[in-house]
């Protein structure tokens, strides 16, 4: 099986990607990560006599702006990775399961459960691959330095990682960061921090003519956002069946499930999140979980529906504020959304952002706070 790197430039000199230096030192980092893994894991005799490597391949962190062809590189090193202890998973669905592992472990021993759940994770795995690290719940930034710690420096973990920004900027403001900054330090220390910030959206120009707003409601619409959710994420129109979906953090136990939720792209429809009783808090974990939001079924609103509005009003606060892309389907433009009732004029503000958030200056714009 060709490398990463042979796989990048068969792709370049194809024309299927444009040639990026960025992307190509990253690829060239990844393919010597690729060599060093195969090496350890097919030593022959004498790796049989006298066990595997303790000294782990240094592992890899590739941050950069949306589109900047990160996921693209992480698809092409885990396909191309001729070992079978490898796993590639969302960072969001992997911190689930280490919660879920954790209860258990405590439930089962009253002894510390993080060496434990590191070494049963590490079990089958060598190389352990994460799409978007992202971190906004504060029980998950309290564990992951033990947990990446014991990952990589006991169980020798090889951790490759994107991320929309570099590891400083993780969990930046967050609550008690202090417990957070180990994990900072750990990342700077044992994986190979690569810049990945190139002139040139991927994701964006894959989109080509598809616009952000789509009205009136129907087929036709619903066509749109679809065609935009598969080629901002790579996945299959033809295995639309198995898109994958998630679940979504919101604090204090509760969780909001995400019907399609791939490569920091998330679905929903606006009955779920303007139609039920949501907060601000509820919104700035979707904005900050994704950088993307495809929001299906905004009705024009009339002056019954105050709270809905009201509702809308918060959760485009907090995508725009992120600067998150939105994809929508309405019954109408922005300006026929909310035109009457209570707070209508307030609603104007509203209107002046869904519509500045449809300009090429606003797409091209990184996720993550504006300020």
């Amino acid at each position: 099986m060709s490398g990463v790197l042979a796989r990048y430039e068969q792709l370049v000199s194809t024309g299927e990607l444009r040639a990026d230096p960025d992307q190509r030192r990253a690829a060239e980092r990844l393919n010597n990560l690729q060599k060093e893994l195969e090496a350890e894991t097919s030593g022959g005799l004498l790796a049989q006599l006298f066990g595997p490597k303790t000294v782990r391949p240094q592992g890899v962190y590739l941050w950069g702006g949306v589109g900047r062809g990160k996921s693209m590189l992480m698809d092409l090193f885990v396909e191309t990775l001729s070992i079978s202890e490898k796993r590639r998973v969302h960072f969001h669905q992997f911190m689930l399961e280490v919660d879920e592992r954790m209860k258990a472990q405590r439930e089962s021993d009253p002894g510390d459960p993080v060496p434990k759940v590191a070494a049963d994770i590490a079990k089958d795995v060598r190389c352990l691959a994460f799409d978007e690290m992202v971190v906004t719940n504060t029980a998950d930034a309290a564990i992951m330095s033990r947990l990446f710690t014991a990952l990589i420096r006991e169980q020798n973990v090889s951790v490759v990682t994107t991320s929309n920004r570099p590891p400083q900027d993780l969990y930046k403001d967050g609550l008690n960061r202090s417990l957070f900054l180990p994990f900072i330090d750990l990342v700077l220390e044992e994986l190979d921090v690569l810049p990945l910030d190139g002139p040139v959206d991927y994701r964006l120009d894959r989109l080509g003519d598809i616009d952000s707003w789509h009205f009136p409601l129907g087929d036709a619409a619903t066509a749109q956002v679809r065609e935009a959710f598969f080629r901002l994420t790579d996945f299959a129109p033809e295995d639309a069946e198995h898109v994958p979906s998630g679940e979504l953090e919101l604090g204090g136990g509760r969780k909001l499930h995400v019907p399609k939720s791939l490569k920091g792209v998330g679905v929903f429809s606006f009955k779920r999140l303007c139609g039920e009783n949501r907060g601000a808090t509820d919104y700035l974990a979707i904005a900050q979980a994704y950088h993307t939001v495809i929001l299906v079924g905004i009705p024009a609103m009339n002056p019954e529906m105050r709270n809905e509005a009201i509702r809308f009003t918060k959760l485009i606060d907090a995508l725009y504020e992120m600067r998150v892309k939105l994809f929508a389907t309405a019954q109408t433009e922005p300006e026929g959304l909310y035109s009457s009732g209570d707070g209508s004029f307030e609603f104007d503000r509203t209107v002046s952002r869904l519509k500045e958030m449809q300009s090429a200056d606003y797409m091209a714009l990184g996720h993550g706070l504006s300020w």
